[in-house]
């Protein structure tokens, strides 16, 4: 299987279209592209008059010729907060990419990673969770490190939170079901998400 890089957005307009927990990106794009179901028609390669290959590839119809346009953008900070509250966690992760990370650590900041991604107006109800003796989570590690000793603090991806990781994996999964209810998920919800690690 080969692998392409994909900016931010693009990468959420494909996670925004899962429909099932665990669907691959490509299940996805085949969906999108009308592709399901049918089989692909192979590039034609021909040798040209210097021994050259031309390749000509089948025609696609662009996504945007297949589907509506988009919504329109919400214009108002109150807009805003009600497309934020129905951003969904289940959205964005996805089942081979969690496998794919290294360990309890990894998969615990990837899964962090992506609340932070759909919540990120809301994120910060995090720094309120803590344990009896620890902060676990703050806006920079300094803040963590003071705050006790062996935190092994770590930052959550392409965010300015930082998250103690120096726990056992009970403790993380704990953590985990404490954020998914602090950003509004039900508690089916939490224990689902707190299973993925």
């Amino acid at each position: 299987m080969k692998q392409i890089d994909i900016d931010d957005e693009l990468y959420q307009y494909i996670a925004s279209n899962t429909q099932s927990i665990g669907e691959s990106a490509s299940t996805i794009l085949r969906r999108l592209l009308n592709l399901s179901g049918e089989k692909i028609q192979t590039a034609n390669v021909e040798l040209n008059q210097n021994n050259q290959t031309t390749t000509t590839l089948p025609k696609i119809t662009p996504v945007a010729e297949q589907t509506p346009a988009p919504a329109a953008k919400p214009s108002t900070v109150a807009e805003k907060s009600v497309q934020q509250k129905n951003a969904n966690v289940f959205n964005v992760l996805n089942k081979e990419e969690l496998a794919m990370q290294k360990g309890v650590v990894g998969r615990f900041l990837f899964i962090l990673s992506a609340f932070y991604r759909t919540h990120k107006t809301d994120f910060r109800a995090v720094l309120d969770i803590k344990g009896r003796d620890r902060v676990y989570f703050a806006t920079s590690k300094e803040d963590l490190v003071n705050s006790g000793s062996s935190m092994n603090p770590k930052n959550i991806t392409d965010s300015e939170y930082w998250v103690m990781t120096n726990s056992n994996t009970t403790r993380k999964k704990m953590m985990l079901h404490e954020v998914a209810l602090c950003l509004g998920y039900s508690t089916e919800q939490a224990e689902k998400i707190r299973d993925y690690l």
